[in-house]
């Protein structure tokens, strides 16, 4: 069969599910807004993209708003000559860098859930049969997505998640001490938004060719788990199956999470949960993706798992780090790409040529 019947969506379910595909998926990171510059400065020339990410197989997000509808309305609180202190969308106030070439995170300084009734408060803009969920030209998109053909993915910014709701409503912090000193409360508010997705997912797979889902947590760090595994067990298993076993009922066959840091720990739950994928594998938190196959056979497949900090010395330590990653995906199940975003210290000559090895070594 020729390369051109395969499309991206059949590439990645069969690819996935250690089916009979053409070859990997061809996926990327992006770069940093800093890095781009300094690409573009370097060899791209001013206000070029690099050409690589057009290669990539086609992959969406099927645009269906998961978030409080509707949003706080933003403003600026205060100012100064670097920086901005602003409230977000989201209801999270937060002091920024005016430079795009300042690379810090934003400091976040207050969230919109301090006590019970602030959540109460924002239930009701949690309403899964708002149409505005849904963008304007949604028919249009579906038609055009059964056509083409793209990777369609039920995911927005930091949506679906569990932890990661309660933790962008209450921050880090107090999120944590509420597993302790607030249960009723983070168990309520993940709960409720177990119902919401439940609530919206029938309209959108009967309506949207749907190719996966991923799921967004963000819950650990380079030493393990920001909860423990029992914790988890307790407040995330149950509700992840009520979705997972929705979902596999429409046809998903390829349910992940995104979480940085080092997920060993809570790798067995997701499977447990119905969540058969866990990227970016990031490895200076200790994720090996040859480890993890190893371990977990075609239980358990992955995207990512390259470490982007090579792309910063030389084609040696680049070829070196790709032969480590890449024969994990000569049977499936693992998309190759990078372990998150690519930083400002990466030159551009380097990213190129590691583009090419790595599509080289996968046939592409």
């Amino acid at each position: 069969m020729s390369a051109q019947s395969w499309a991206p969506s059949r590439r990645f379910r069969e690819w996935m599910t250690f089916g009979v595909a053409d070859r990997a998926p061809l996926w990327e990171w992006s770069p940093w807004e800093s890095t781009l510059r300094r690409w573009q400065r370097e060899d791209l020339g001013e206000s070029a993209k690099p050409p690589q990410f057009g290669e990539c197989d086609e992959k969406v997000r099927c645009g269906v708003d998961q978030w409080m509808l509707p949003r706080f309305e933003e403003r600026i609180l205060a100012e100064d000559d670097e920086t901005v202190t602003d409230l977000t969308d989201r209801g999270v106030v937060r002091r920024r860098f005016k430079s795009r070439d300042v690379t810090a995170m934003p400091e976040y300084i207050d969230y919109p859930v301090k006590r019970r009734a602030d959540w109460e408060s924002l239930k009701g803009r949690y309403d899964p049969s708002d149409p505005a969920r849904f963008p304007p030209d949604w028919r249009k998109r579906c038609r055009e997505w059964r056509n083409r053909q793209p990777v369609v993915v039920f995911q927005t910014a930091r949506a679906p998640s569990l932890f990661g709701l309660v933790r962008e409503l209450m921050g880090p912090e107090r999120t944590l001490y509420a597993f302790y000193d607030e249960p009723a409360l983070v168990h309520d508010i993940m709960e409720f938004n177990t119902e919401f997705l439940i609530g919206l997912l029938p309209r959108v797979l009967d309506e949207c060719p749907v190719t996966t889902i991923f799921f967004w947590e963000d819950m650990s760090y380079r030493g393990g788990p920001l909860i423990s595994p029992a914790m988890f067990k307790e407040f995330m298993v149950p509700r992840y199956k009520r979705v997972t076993e929705m979902a596999r009922g429409k046809g998903i066959d390829t349910i992940m999470v995104d979480s940085d840091g080092n997920v060993e720990q809570l790798i067995p739950l997701w499977l447990e949960s119905g969540i058969n994928g866990v990227y970016p594998m990031e490895v200076a938190a200790g994720m090996d993706v040859a480890k993890l196959r190893s371990q977990y056979g075609r239980d358990l497949v992955m995207t990512g798992g390259i470490d982007k900090r090579t792309l910063a010395k030389d084609r040696k330590a680049i070829d070196e780090e790709l032969a480590r990653r890449l024969p994990v995906a000569e049977r499936g199940g693992y998309i190759p790409h990078l372990d998150h975003a690519i930083p400002h210290d990466v030159p551009y000559e380097n990213f190129a040529y590691y583009w090419e090895r790595k599509k080289a070594m996968l046939g592409i």
